[in-house]
């Protein structure tokens, strides 16, 4: 078997690797007869020389492959007929901007095995950034509050030697007291807690947060489903239920809205839930949410103001609650700063890329080699022999439909 890593083609280019260098050889050293062949690439977290002194083959031409492994979505102009493939395709929720990637798929009857659907039996995810997503976007986001408070900006994740350097600095840059408000429960969630802890921002709950038990001081609170849905009906919070039949459950947020100071987004959205608050709800005098670090970046999604997508380079920008519209970035007291960086395990690329190899060795790649006998490959296959699975027959109207 004769395994590709893919040279990342999405813009802006992604630095991250699906495998390290080291990783790359351990696989090799472990299963007789695996092949690693690898993409050369000018913008990887590591060079194409750390994969030779491993002795890992460099190829442009991946096609005598079976399977490929990239990171983020694949070029389809690049997209290699009857492959199996491997990387975070954003597709399931109907992205529009990837309905050419779906089908293209399909017309080259390409398997997508895609890893952000990889699950256990206990359906949780066995692979992915989130954590440090999580933690890269919660330092944005303590840069951006800082930075409506005038104090100079955080050095930027991608120029912090590591995690334990950018960790550091979140420690000792002193913010004035502030209120958060996190959503979520998984890695995201979990990365974000661990640098708002390096960050000397106490965790409250969510009664002590809304009656501001804690004044003076800066506080956290992290939401689950429950405690910003409620049944539209007036039945209890069930979880099942939620994740089932969103539509049957409303916003109950706004009572975080006129407390907080910055909202950080670490919770998946389904299309089909209610969104968080409106764009009515950010125009009201009590709104006072000045910061969103939309780390799930879902566009037009569960927050109004994630109007687009922003990078490293440029991580912030305004909007406008009075038009709906972008501003320039911390250019009036009445705008919301947005940061929406879609590929923040970017900031630490080379940490967040061997967490994630090490995933792949123990999780992934035994299964594509010794058999799936428990179907976590099958459940996360998108796509195989031209036609969508079962599970994601709901795309096939969208993806066939013309219209942009």
């Amino acid at each position: 078997m004769k395994i590709g890593i893919l040279r990342e083609t999405k813009t802006p280019p992604d630095n991250r690797v699906p495998l390290s260098p080291k990783q790359c050889r351990q696989l090799e050293d472990r299963y007789t007869g695996i092949q690693v062949w690898v993409q050369p690439s000018t913008f990887r977290c590591f060079q194409d020389e750390d994969y030779e002194r491993e002795k890992i083959r460099l190829s442009e031409d991946l096609s005598a492959c079976d399977i490929l492994l990239g990171v983020k979505e694949v070029n389809p102009q690049y997209l290699m007929q009857d492959k199996t493939y491997l990387f975070f395709s954003h597709t399931i929720k109907k992205q529009m901007h990837n309905k050419t990637l779906l089908k293209t798929i399909l017309e080259k009857h390409i398997r997508l095995i895609d890893y952000e659907i990889l699950t256990d039996k206990n359906d949780l995810r066995i692979i992915g950034f989130g954590r440090w997503a999580g933690l890269v976007g919660a330092y944005n986001g303590l840069g951006a509050l800082g930075m409506r408070h005038h104090l100079p900006a955080l050095l930027p994740p991608q120029e912090c030697q590591g995690l334990k350097e950018m960790m550091k600095r979140a420690s000792v840059y002193k913010l004035p007291p502030v209120r958060i408000v996190v959503t979520g429960d998984g890695r995201v969630a979990g990365g974000v807690e661990e640098m708002l802890w390096a960050s000397d921002i106490r965790k409250t709950d969510a009664d002590e947060y809304l009656n501001d038990q804690h004044p003076g001081k800066s506080v956290y609170v992290k939401l689950s489903p429950d405690q910003y849905h409620r049944n539209k009906l007036g039945n209890p919070f069930d979880l099942h239920h939620f994740f089932s039949f969103p539509h049957a459950y409303e916003s109950n947020f706004d009572r975080f809205c006129n407390r907080t100071d910055m909202l950080i987004m670490a919770s998946f959205w389904d299309p089909r839930a209610p969104v968080l608050f409106t764009p009515d709800q950010m125009n009201t005098p009590g709104f006072c949410i000045k910061v969103i670090a939309d780390i799930t970046c879902d566009l037009n999604g569960s927050v109004p103001s994630t109007i687009r997508t922003t990078t490293f380079s440029d991580p912030f920008y305004d909007y406008n609650p009075a038009t709906g519209l972008e501003e320039l970035p911390f250019s009036h007291p009445d705008h919301v700063t947005v940061m929406a960086i879609d590929n923040l395990p970017c900031g630490l690329p080379v940490e967040a890329s061997v967490d994630f190899g090490n995933s792949l060795l123990k999780s992934v790649i035994p299964l594509m080699i010794g058999g799936d006998c428990d179907g976590i490959l099958q459940r996360a296959t998108i796509a195989e022999n031209g036609k969508l699975t079962e599970k994601y027959t709901y795309l096939e109207e969208w993806v066939n439909n013309n219209e942009q």
